[in-house]
């Protein structure tokens, strides 16, 4: 038994970023699809610089998600389970639905979508983290870190319940441009911080103090 636990451990980040890729890929040729097929993309409009907003953080949302399961892999080993190898497709979709809303009058939609897609990865990483903290392989990354309370999730409780009631609102309220940009920009900053945040604990992760980016 101990055996196919080792095997498993060993090949189960391989199949998961392979997996991971193939459904990243499709949602990146969608993504790039609607760039190219977007006519309006082209105007000059606050409705067209809402839209480069959307997509562009549509884009850094979807390469945060690879960093993030990317970075697991490689950092910590782990005994899976079932729902490890289920979250990329459910993960695969909502990025789909994701691309799919994009366009003027859809950011309320869009804003919902991500609300979801930012609260099933906050789950996968808290799953993902609980059971790399119960592998010896990786006591030296846990041992200086503290398991998470519910205190913690607290940010990441108020940014899902933000996006959400931005939009709900922008589905009630189309024409508020104004907020709709301050709600895009938001969303994209909440996800640059992520990024930041996941480059930090990488930098922890393999041991090195100069700087979140290790330069």
């Amino acid at each position: 038994m101990s055996a196919i636990r080792d095997r498993t451990k060993e090949q189960f980040p391989m199949v998961l970023l392979t997996l991971l890729s193939i459904v990243q890929a499709l949602a990146l040729e969608l993504l790039w699809s609607h760039v190219r097929e977007s006519d309006y993309l082209l105007e000059l409009s606050w409705t067209t610089i809402n839209a480069w907003i959307q997509i562009s953080t549509t884009f850094l949302g979807l390469v945060l998600i690879w960093i993030i399961f990317a970075s697991s892999a490689m950092r910590f080993r782990w005994v899976p389970v079932t729902s490890d190898s289920v979250y990329p497709f459910l993960i695969g979709v909502l990025e789909f639905t994701m691309v799919e809303v994009l366009g003027p009058g859809e950011s309320g939609r869009w804003l919902l979508v991500n609300a979801v897609l930012f609260g099933v990865m906050v789950r996968v990483s808290h799953k993902t983290m609980r059971r790399a903290r119960l592998d010896p392989d990786n006591a030296v990354f846990f041992s200086n870190l503290a398991p998470a309370t519910t205190r913690d999730f607290i940010p990441r409780i108020v940014v899902v319940a933000g996006m959400a009631a931005a939009g709900i609102y922008l589905e009630i309220n189309d024409g508020d441009r104004v907020f709709e940009t301050a709600a895009l920009l938001g969303t994209g900053a909440v996800l640059s911080w992520q990024f930041y945040t996941s480059t930090h604990y990488w930098t922890l992760s393999i041991g090195r103090r100069d700087g979140p980016g290790g330069q």
